[in-house]
């Protein structure tokens, strides 16, 4: 049976990896999630079957099944509730139940199991897992609440923070050097599960706005690095390579993203951003703009041959994909090759636009990356930008007092004509004025987009 059990757990490995893979594509990324949740399901059910034969412990199988359904209705209650504007809240979220979790577990696994003197090395890795557990729990919950737009302080305690890590590496020490001191390894367990939840708040706290997709996957990792050290305190190999696989997944996910914005990890978790020394643009009020009907857009597109379609955050927070589609549709129909340019932290997180437009049923062979066509955007007669703000910031080539300076952007200004669509003369996510605005081939067309760019299907409808 334990062969059978071993056997399961390598088809859920083998799962796990198989759906990251086919997440890579947003074309496949649906069955990547399937095939994740059957991975899952055995893993689940082999470790229940597992116990059942070696301890026999049914009253804890009632538990978990009882637990179970009740994450599955909460978990389904919050993923419907949920809109794709919102999706990293939700994913915080999630990370900070797994970080709750491997805190719970350590601090469980401290209080009923007797660890002896001779066994500091497990005691180290115990409080380890409770320490990662907790900071990525408290967090997590940060993450939350800034990016749902509730908590705007950048709050940083130096000496909190020192403070903090004195007394983590402090207490096991002095426990291994002093086993018969007054404080147990139980309390010790204790008292660094709620350090580490104070420590998950000073450590997101500081960090901004526009790094918060930066600091999700730190979390991510720290979850993922936890879960595996549960697995080896519970010498289980599934959860030792579930947690190697969301902790490997979440750093280099993390190097991507700082490498897209042009960021350091320190700067990013220290709250470092760069601040205007002195403007060489005017401000937002002040910008000479140029504004654009929606029957002048469609005559320009009409008239296009090659078109760029920019998505951002405002097209995911007007839900205007299907309106993409639709104009992409009747644009081709004119003999116009239509093409859709992400920029790789577009939106709140890795892949958000692609998500979105797949959403739309928008073929993936429509979708470039920038680097496709960052060389030749000049081949462009047209490009609209959908909300979208400091992907396509010129100042983050420019100028060198920008807060976006030195971030890779879609070079949209070098279209012909530039055509971006906005609410109003909001800055974007990293609050930098964006002096595209102010050139000549580009003009703003104001409102929300998915109502303006129903009105520009109805113009073209009628070229």
């Amino acid at each position: 049976m334990v062969g059978i059990i071993n056997l399961a757990y390598l088809l859920s490995a083998i799962g796990f990896i198989g759906g990251i893979k086919l997440m890579a594509a947003p074309s496949s990324a649906r069955n990547g999630n399937i095939l994740s949740a059957i991975a899952m399901t055995i893993a689940i059910v082999a470790t229940t079957v597992l116990v059942v034969i070696q301890e026999g412990q049914l009253n804890n199988i009632y538990l978990l099944a009882a637990l179970l359904l009740v994450g599955t209705i909460i978990g389904k209650g919050l993923s419907e509730s949920y809109e794709m504007t919102r999706m990293p809240e939700l994913i915080s979220l999630f990370n900070a139940f797994g970080g709750l979790c491997a805190l719970i577990i350590g601090i469980n696994e401290s209080l009923i199991t007797s660890l002896t003197i001779d066994q500091s090395g497990i005691k180290v890795i115990l409080l380890l897992g409770v320490f990662l557990g907790g900071a990525s729990f408290s967090g997590s919950i940060i993450a939350f609440y800034k990016l749902a737009g509730k908590m705007k302080t950048n709050f940083r305690s130096k000496a909190l923070t020192a403070l903090s890590w004195i007394i983590v590496l402090a207490l096991p020490a002095w426990h291994i050097i002093q086993p018969e001191a007054a404080l147990s390894f139980q309390s010790i367990s204790m008292i660094i599960g709620a350090i580490s939840l104070l420590y998950g708040i000073l450590f997101a706290m500081p960090v901004g706005g526009a790094d918060m997709p930066v600091l999700i996957s730190v979390l991510n990792a720290v979850t993922g690095i936890a879960t595996a050290i549960s697995g080896i305190l519970f010498d289980s190999t599934i959860m030792l390579l579930g947690g190697i696989l969301v902790g490997s997944t979440g750093i280099l996910l993390t190097i991507q993203m700082c490498k897209a914005m042009n960021r350091s990890l320190k700067k990013v978790l220290l709250g470092q951003t760069a601040t205007s020394v002195k403007s060489s643009g005017k401000g937002e009020a002040e910008q000479e703009i140029q504004t654009i009907s929606t029957a002048e857009t469609a005559s320009i597109l009409a008239f296009s041959k090659n078109v760029a379609i920019i998505p951002g955050f405002g097209m995911a927070v007007s839900q205007a994909q299907k309106e993409c589609f639709e104009l992409q549709k009747r644009l081709e129909g004119l003999g116009a090759n239509v093409k859709y340019i992400i920029h790789p932290v577009a939106g709140r997180m890795p892949g958000h636009m692609n998500v979105l437009l797949a959403e739309a049923n928008i073929d993936y062979n429509d979708i470039v990356e920038m680097e496709e066509v960052n060389h030749n955007m000049a081949q462009f007669d047209a490009a609209i930008i959908i909300g979208a703000n400091d992907v396509v910031n010129p100042a983050a080539e420019t100028d060198a007092d920008s807060v976006v300076y030195g971030m890779p952007i879609i070079k949209a200004y070098q279209a012909k004509q530039v055509i971006v669509m906005k609410r109003g003369m909001s800055a974007g996510y990293s609050g930098a004025s964006n002096p595209l605005f102010e050139r000549a081939n580009c003009k703003l067309l104001f409102g929300d987009a998915k109502h303006s760019l129903n009105k520009i299907i109805e113009e073209v409808k009628m070229i």
